[in-house]
């Protein structure tokens, strides 16, 4: 569920009308709703009632907006970082270190030092060479780092390749049949307290059987590591529970996700850890784009919107789906190609979509865009960076300023001896 509805025939944030928005910060624009916000965090926390001791750290790549993060922060959530510069943002949010897990393949040592003095509250270690270099720097400072042995259980998410992390030829993590032998090697390491285990298999997961497979071998090696000899007080589940980007579509639940987490995880004894991201701010977004003009095709009309690949890059990247509406529709319908103004083939939303008939000048919204939209921006074509919108109730802030392309011109040299 979302607080984006129509209201007298006008799409609402809340209870902001879209055109308002559009009309004072300009189009295209990312549009947030605190309350949907809000109600996913709490809908996610309240379906894992059944683990008695856990941590929810969001992860920040969905949507680093620092007023989203401060919501999500006063939600009680934690962050996961996969750069300094999140982990900047989260900290910057209000997030306690405590609350902060670091993960990523390709940590530089300049991160790990800054993680360090920040004072993070675990690291999610991906490689033997990783949790070397770590122990390292953690016992020149007199410091010990929590951390968790990041595993690869060879297990398929069965979503797209792009953001499949569980494969065993994929780079996150150790292959699940060296764990043991580079737990031993790092748990012995001064600068380190090597307390748990960590997996993430992927993104968007439309199906919990294999998450339950990965989580399954991950307690089979928890035992294993006890019986080593080893403590293990902490396992990181990851993320990835999906989203519906169309209507209708069916996809597991988070109250169904907590029974069957509460049920693998029943007699493993650790704190667990959960990283959701795009289940919490997808739904709670949407890129609000204005007509530029309709141009006849051969087949459909191609509707040209004011927003493009570089504002939204996932249908590009991804072949991904998002639905495409009025903010004022009339009632009557088109097929149309949806397409932006990059200079790009690959700038196209949708071919022969369905959708609310549109004229130049006309509203639209692509739905399900909070997770993984302005996050992923650039300013392609000199077009500069999209500006971003929270709501609350009946008022609204912006939250990320539109940079243009002349601010970041600005911030270019021509050397003297091109002068």
């Amino acid at each position: 569920m979302d607080h984006f509805a129509l209201k007298d025939g006008v799409m609402h944030a809340e209870d902001v009308p879209l055109p308002l928005i559009a009309d004072e910060v300009g189009t295209p624009v990312y549009v947030y709703s605190r309350a949907t916000l809000e109600r996913h965090a709490r809908v996610f926390r309240a379906a894992l009632d059944g683990v008695p001791d856990k941590l929810i750290a969001f992860a920040v790549k969905a949507n680093p907006n620092l007023a989203v993060l401060r919501t999500l922060q006063q939600q009680g959530y934690g962050a996961d970082v996969v750069s300094v510069g999140e982990m900047r943002r989260a900290l910057a949010a209000g997030i306690a270190p405590a609350k902060i897990v670091f993960s990523g393949v390709g940590k530089t040592r300049a991160e790990l030092d800054a993680a360090l003095d920040a004072g993070i509250g675990q690291f999610n270690i991906e490689s033997e060479e990783e949790g070397l270099e770590l122990a390292e720097l953690a016992a020149a400072k007199g410091m010990e780092a929590a951390c968790a042995l990041r595993i690869n259980p060879d297990v398929d998410a069965g979503t797209h390749d792009k953001i499949s992390t569980g494969k065993a030829d994929n780079k996150f993590g150790v292959p699940i049949s060296e764990a043991g032998q580079i737990f031993g090697k790092l748990a012995g390491q001064p600068g380190v307290n090597l307390r748990g285990v960590a997996v993430h298999i992927g993104s968007q997961l439309a199906d919990l059987a294999p998450l339950e497979r990965a989580f399954e071998k991950l307690g089979e090696l928890v035992k294993s590591l006890r019986g080593a000899g080893h403590t293990i007080t902490h396992v990181d589940l990851g993320g990835g529970l999906g989203v519906p980007y169309r209507k209708g579509e069916e996809l597991p639940s988070p109250a169904e996700y907590g029974a069957m987490v509460a049920r693998v995880t029943a007699d493993w004894g650790v704190s667990l850890i959960f990283e959701p991201g795009r289940v919490i701010a997808g739904n709670a977004g949407v890129l609000l784009t204005r007509v530029v003009r309709v141009k006849r095709g051969i087949n459909d009309p191609f509707v040209i919107v004011d927003a493009a690949m570089n504002d939204l890059a996932r249908p590009a990247l991804y072949g991904a789906y998002h639905d495409f509406s009025a903010v004022e529709p009339d009632g009557t319908d088109m097929t149309a190609n949806i397409v932006g103004p990059i200079c790009e083939t690959g700038d196209t939303f949708a071919m022969g979509r369905e959708c609310d008939r549109l004229r130049a000048g006309d509203l639209a919204v692509f739905r399900t865009a909070g997770a993984y939209g302005a996050t992923m921006a650039s300013s392609y074509n000199s077009r500069g960076f999209v500006a971003e919108v929270l709501v609350d109730g009946d008022k609204f802030a912006v939250v990320a300023d539109r940079i243009d392309a002349g601010e970041i011109m600005d911030a270019e040299r021509v050397p003297e001896w091109l002068a």
